[in-house]
């Protein structure tokens, strides 16, 4: 018997506003543990939340991005559990009216574009931190009440590849919105996978395993790739799949079962009676879409027609906002957009990533003006594009400008018709047998013939004066 593999996303994302969701506290990250509190998100006796306006307003952009229906009616409800970072024993969520629903988010898949729909979009505050030690458990409340947004995903999700291109895109569109830096170190970004298996063409869904723990989204893709080879092993084994919670073993590669997984009962939700419900008005929520940026699919889709670039090409620079403003600011300057292009997302991107640097820090390692003077350097054959990569890193660690390095290294590229064709001299007189192919019309003997004079000028000579001699020489 085949199986199929079913997949539904609940994404935690921290918004990236100062303050709590029902307070007035900071929510900065790394503060001293216990630092950032008040009594409200303490829980103190006769205390009363109030909604952070901000906290809305991003929620609701996020809603919109994702093509959601946001709700005119909104109101909070307390979710009942106990737990040592939960000092209120409650957390204000949303439970049967979400601030939105009905959305969905394009992905791109082997065979084309498929559609992920989006149950819901709702509203609700973080509970604080444990910090496990040898003899202890220790407790930080200074996360208690963050304000986040969880988006729920259908059960559309057909495997961990789909669930990690799935991830990526989100990512994508709510750093586009500037609503949360999605840093899953800082625990800004959270993913929960709820995972089940299915005769091949059934419709019914199996029992699912809830699978927690996952803190990147390669994470989220070994451990469902884990879960589907274990739920599969057991169903061919004649076992049965237990509906629980499993932790994902990052160093071990493995899920272990954490608890029999709760329902929605278990929580006793209840409507919040210290946060009054209210309407939201239509005006608002299409003001809010209309102060929408350009969302990376929009954005990709300029890139080609303005830019003249390829679907793949667009879509790399795309899928990362700061990437995206980089090679615009740089097209500004400088009027052949592919070669900005190829440069982004060959050398420059290789070493920030070899270096670990950020994409948003990219415009302070290497100043718009100084990628352009490199590349005008190529133009006029000042350097060669061989050149060139050599000096591109030492732009990058040193902030120096192209002409310093080529100064200090010696790197300016020979042009002198004299000095290169002793070089060729030289090669041809070295290498007979490939000079006979290249009169009898071989180009891979003659690309032979142009490297070696390449190697000996250590890359300097210029390579189209290299080729045209060579070829004026041997009269080919």
């Amino acid at each position: 018997m085949q199986y199929e593999t079913v997949i539904g996303l609940e994404v935690h994302v921290q918004l990236d506003i100062n303050t709590k969701a029902f307070c007035g506290c900071s929510i900065e990250f790394g503060k001293p543990a216990n630092t950032q509190v008040c009594p409200i998100c303490l829980g103190l006796p006769g205390v009363l939340p109030v909604l952070n306006e901000k906290f809305l307003q991003y929620a609701m952009r996020a809603a919109l991005a994702l093509n959601c229906t946001v709700a005119n009616f909104l109101k909070f409800d307390r979710k009942h559990y106990y737990y040592p970072d939960l000092p209120k024993n409650y957390q204000i969520s949303q439970y049967d009216k979400p601030l939105a629903a009905n959305g969905h988010l394009q992905i791109k898949i082997e065979t084309g574009q498929k559609k992920i729909r989006i149950l819901r979009v709702h509203m609700e505050e973080d509970a604080g931190k444990l910090i496990h030690t040898k003899d202890a458990s220790l407790v930080d409340l200074n996360r208690t009440g963050t304000p986040l947004i969880e988006i729920v995903s259908q059960p559309d999700i057909s495997s961990a590849a789909e669930a990690y291109t799935y991830l990526t895109r989100l990512k994508s569109i709510l750093e586009y919105l500037e609503i949360s830096d999605c840093d899953m170190e800082k625990g800004s970004l959270r993913c929960d996978a709820n995972i089940s298996l299915r005769p091949q063409g059934h419709t019914t869904l199996g029992t699912k395993a809830e699978v927690k723990n996952m803190n990147s989204f390669k994470g989220v893709r070994d451990a469902l790739n884990y879960e589907i080879i274990r739920q599969e092993k057991t169903l061919r084994e004649g076992g049965t799949i237990i509906q629980e919670t499993r932790l994902w073993n990052e160093e071990k590669q493995k899920t272990f079962s954490m608890r029999s997984k709760e329902e929605a009962h278990d929580y006793r939700y209840i409507p919040d009676p210290d946060l009054v419900p209210f309407v939201i008005e239509k005006e608002a929520i299409e003001k809010a879409r209309r102060e929408l940026p350009e969302l990376p699919q929009a954005k990709k889709e300029r890139l080609i027609k303005d830019y003249s670039l390829s679907d793949y090409d667009a879509g790399i620079l795309s899928a990362d906002k700061q990437l995206a403003i980089y090679f615009e600011d740089a097209a500004q300057n400088y009027k052949q957009p592919k070669i900005i292009c190829n440069w982004l997302m060959s050398d420059i991107m290789s070493y920030l990533n070899t270096n670990n640097i950020p994409i948003k820090k990219l415009k302070e390692v290497l100043p718009i003006d100084k990628l352009v003077a490199m590349l005008k350097l190529i133009d006029n054959n000042t350097i060669s594009g061989k050149i060139a990569k050599q000096v591109l890193p030492e732009m990058l660690k040193t902030g120096k400008d192209t002409s310093v390095i080529i100064k200090e290294k010696n790197l300016s590229q020979i042009t002198d018709a004299g000095v290169i064709e002793s070089v060729i001299n030289e090669v041809i007189n070295e290498n007979e047998k490939v000079v006979e192919e290249v009169k009898s019309g071989k180009d891979k003997a003659l690309m032979f013939l142009v490297g070696q004079v390449m190697k000996k000028t250590r890359g300097k000579a210029n390579p189209r004066m290299v080729n045209s001699l060579i070829k004026k020489k041997l009269e080919v």
